[in-house]
């Protein structure tokens, strides 16, 4: 206690203080440059383990050990360009294009109309037999993912939906992501599940569903072209045949509690028979 009084003793408050802020402004604007990338994930278990590190080198009082930290710090340095190249170039484009690094991310109002466009887009593609995939952006950015369909930039719409997934248009091959209350792009290619699934009749649409929300904490929406049933995937995890009462409940978790959106029991629907594309 007495050399913590020592410290803060030492401090001089206004220069001090100004020092911490700017440094946690430095952090705040890296982290959000790499805002709307997977690779924020990997950044922040970077800089979990640097402070760590770097706190116990301080306080260890261990010689062997503080070297190793200090040479692990500058490797780690020498390798950050190398991991996050791609995030680098996206975020130094995105600084330089827009000059919005700290712009709000999220509409903080996801009204009920986004909900029932969604709800009525699904019901319909159901209705008509229209194979579907829709993928919603949570805090995981799937700038990666849009990069490999057209981009669109329109605001969510029952119409405009039916029309990229009827069959034969040059965009219904693939999958739509929505972030917030926009359609960022179409005709996007997912990764698919690398693992067994308990029903293999499941087709490469529902394999894609599953994959997107494996790394991230996006929801999918899926429908059948095949028998029309609704599907929902996060987590990994799949829920199958949705009404239009359940597919709304599934929206209003994603959107308002942000929430977990099966139990541990898995899925609701898991088990019953599956439907192949």
């Amino acid at each position: 206690m007495d050399e913590l009084t020592a410290i803060l003793s030492q401090f001089d408050w206004p220069r001090s203080f100004i020092d911490i802020a700017l440094v946690t402004l430095v952090f705040y604007g890296i982290l959000r440059l790499f805002a709307g990338t997977q690779g924020v994930q990997l950044l922040r278990g970077v800089l979990v383990i640097i402070l760590v590190g770097a706190l116990a080198a301080n306080f260890s009082g261990l010689t062997a050990f503080t070297w190793l930290i200090r040479s692990g710090g500058v490797a780690i340095l020498i390798a950050l360009p190398v991991i996050f190249q791609p995030e680098l170039r996206r975020a130094l484009e995105r600084l330089g294009r827009t000059g919005r690094l700290f712009s709000r991310t999220r509409d903080s109002t996801l009204t009920s109309k986004l909900i029932s466009e969604l709800v009525s887009t699904c019901t319909r593609l159901s209705r008509l037999r229209m194979g579907a995939i829709i993928v919603l952006e949570d805090q995981t950015g799937l700038r990666e993912l849009t990069e490999t369909g057209v981009r669109i930039d329109a605001a969510v719409n029952t119409e405009l939906l039916l029309t990229i997934f009827h069959p034969g248009t040059p965009l219904h091959d693939g999958a739509v992501i929505i972030r917030d209350d926009r359609i960022v792009a179409a005709s996007c290619v997912l990764p698919l599940t690398q693992r067994p699934l308990s029903d293999t009749s499941l087709g490469t649409r529902h394999r894609a569903a599953i994959g997107v929300t494996e790394d991230t904490d996006a929801l999918s929406l899926v429908v059948s072209e095949e028998t029309g049933s609704i599907s929902a995937a996060r987590n990994g995890r799949l829920a199958r045949r949705l009404d239009e009462r359940r597919l709304r409940r599934v929206l209003e978790s994603f959107y308002e509690s942000r929430g977990q959106l099966f139990g541990a029991q898995g899925p609701e629907g898991e088990g019953e028979e599956g439907e192949s594309e």
